[in-house]
């Protein structure tokens, strides 16, 4: 750990889902606001190596850093807040810390010494986040420990970050701890006891927070504030509220407001001009004095988990504050729906379709559809990864006459394959870590309107997925107007592709989510939203426009 490093423990405790991820991040946008460099790191108390196979329905999104780690979607919000690349170092797992000591005892390196949870595991721990301060050279490190205090999976790295102070010095670090005050209507009252509880936890295992963030849905009095302060061995001026907010980029102004980045630097001896957030104020007071509304209709088979398509909504947030209109997304059930008229008269409410990635042959059929729709009815559409791909299917069938065209990840045995498994991917067995993953270049193509709204010739982008366009049926396909607007040139990989005459109707093979943040949208995202938006005003005057069928 390099000398100058401070670092920050954020634990959970008294129930999951409070927002510890947002609020680290928040806490990292206001210091990098302070002038210092910060880098992040999620620790996920799960035994999977990482969750590129778990559900969406189990983990919500798997976030794809520039070097192609699958990692937890709390680095999301660390990219989007702090605006700084994650990389695999940023994120470790139970899996990989015992997958790293068990393959260290087999080569010996242990010299046959007993292999323990202390020392062992909890010096694999702190060698990995050593690890990202000394690569980082950051001014302060933010760990997140997953979970909630208590669980059992959590507890080797709670003893492991227990550890840290007495290897690096007590005045380097600091603990934030971020609980539940759960309101009872019959009480009329906040409840602090959770809390404390939840703080004795942590302190029977040596851990004594110095900090002390309450998520709660109504105001904190003073008098609970000095409760907490009392009872949990802090001061008041370190026992700070997270209530909810509209906007999650609010919450850097909320933990401002409250002068949470000038306790952590005063705490850490660390001298530092005032946090510049007006850059944040200005995007929340865009966002929030938005009237003109535009409704993206987000198609897909995980959208009863919001967490499943996380960096999209937030990307589409973006642009929408770019544009200055409010956004509203209508979940469409890809597999509910099917592929006939109840599908369409969902689409009939929507201003623009966008259709993201995914896997598996469940609800392909509606994907295919509505991405046909909006072909036919002038929609401006976005597709991503399989969205791309599906557009694919539908304009060949449709167009080209290709009756029963598909991707072989669905029908194998298609006449028409005109999306496959890459070459490299034919050989592959196991599933996790061996897609196509992380940065790689593509080239615009002059003239296009992606190439428009890039402003550039060469851009990098990160993927996830296996499957791509068969270039066998490339030609055929822009002979009947389908564009291909950017290629990968090392393997001629299809990119990006475009309809001419559709006002927006773009597919990419990438994930430009993942590279969207709320201060600088992603051009694919803004620009989407402002054919969105422009398509919204064209209904609202009675002049919808429409595309004719090129193929009956």
């Amino acid at each position: 750990m390099p000398t100058t490093t401070k670092t920050i423990f954020v634990t959970g405790g008294v129930a999951s889902s409070l927002g510890k991820g947002i609020a680290a991040a928040g806490l990292g946008a206001l210091l990098r606001a302070r002038g210092l460099t910060v880098a992040m790191m999620k620790i996920d108390p799960y035994l999977n190596i990482d969750p590129g196979t778990m559900s969406p329905f189990q983990h919500g999104e798997v976030f794809v850093t520039v070097d192609g780690a699958e990692t937890d979607l709390d680095l999301g919000h660390y990219e989007r807040f702090t605006h700084e690349e994650t990389t695999r170092t940023n994120n470790i797992t139970t899996g990989q810390v015992y997958d790293s000591v068990i393959r260290k005892e087999r080569r010996g390196d242990y010299l046959g010494a007993t292999v323990q949870v202390i020392p062992h595991i909890t010096d694999e721990i702190k060698s990995r986040i050593f690890k990202l301060a000394r690569e980082t050279k950051c001014d302060i490190l933010i760990v997140e420990i997953g979970g909630t205090v208590g669980d059992i999976e959590s507890q080797p790295f709670l003893e492991a970050i227990r550890q840290v102070p007495h290897d690096v010095g007590h005045e380097n670090c600091l603990f934030l701890h971020l609980t539940l005050l759960p309101y009872l209507s019959a009480a009329g009252e906040l409840k602090t006891k959770p809390t404390q509880h939840s703080v004795k936890a942590l302190r029977e295992i040596g851990i004594q927070p110095d900090g002390i963030i309450c998520r709660t849905e109504i105001p904190m009095k003073e008098a609970e504030r000095k409760k907490i302060a009392l009872f949990c061995n802090t001061s008041q001026q370190a026992v700070f509220k997270s209530r909810n907010v509209d906007v999650i980029y609010e919450v850097p102004l909320m933990l401002h407001d409250q002068a949470l980045d000038n306790w952590v630097v005063t705490k850490l001896g660390i001298i530092t001009h005032d946090a510049k957030v007006d850059d944040w104020r200005a995007l929340v007071d865009r966002i929030k004095s938005a009237s003109e509304e535009v409704t993206i209709g987000v198609v897909g088979k995980y959208v009863d988990l919001q967490d499943s398509y996380k960096s999209i909504y937030e990307a589409l947030a973006h642009g929408a504050a770019h544009h200055g209109v409010k956004l509203k997304i209508t979940r469409v059930d890809s597999d509910g729906l099917g592929a006939g008229q109840e599908l369409f008269d969902e689409l009939d409410k929507v201003d623009a379709i966008l259709i993201p990635g995914g896997f598996g042959a469940r609800g392909i059929e509606g994907k295919v559809a509505a991405a046909d729709y909006a072909r036919r009815t002038g929609k401006p559409f976005f597709g991503i990864c399989l969205g791309m791909q599906v557009a694919l299917i539908a304009f060949a069938r449709h167009v080209c006459g290709l009756e029963g065209a598909n991707s072989t990840e669905f029908d194998e045995g298609t006449e028409y394959p005109i999306v496959g498994l890459m070459n490299s991917q034919k050989a592959v067995l196991d599933l996790g870590g061996t897609m196509r993953l992380g940065s790689y270049p593509c080239k615009l193509r002059e003239g296009t309107k992606v190439r428009a709204s890039y402003g550039k010739q060469e851009i990098r982008e990160r993927h996830r997925h296996r499957y791509e366009v068969n270039n066998k049926y490339r030609a055929q396909m822009e002979e009947h107007g389908m564009r291909v607007a950017g290629v990968f040139d090392e393997t001629d990989l299809v990119e990006i592709v475009e309809l001419a005459d559709h006002p927006w109707y773009v597919g990419c093979q990438f994930h430009p989510e993942f590279q969207s943040r709320p201060l600088k949208p992603h051009p694919l995202f803004r620009d989407f939203i402002g054919a969105a938006a422009k398509a919204a005003r064209q209904v609202g005057a009675g002049s919808a426009s429409s595309i004719e069928e090129t193929v009956g």
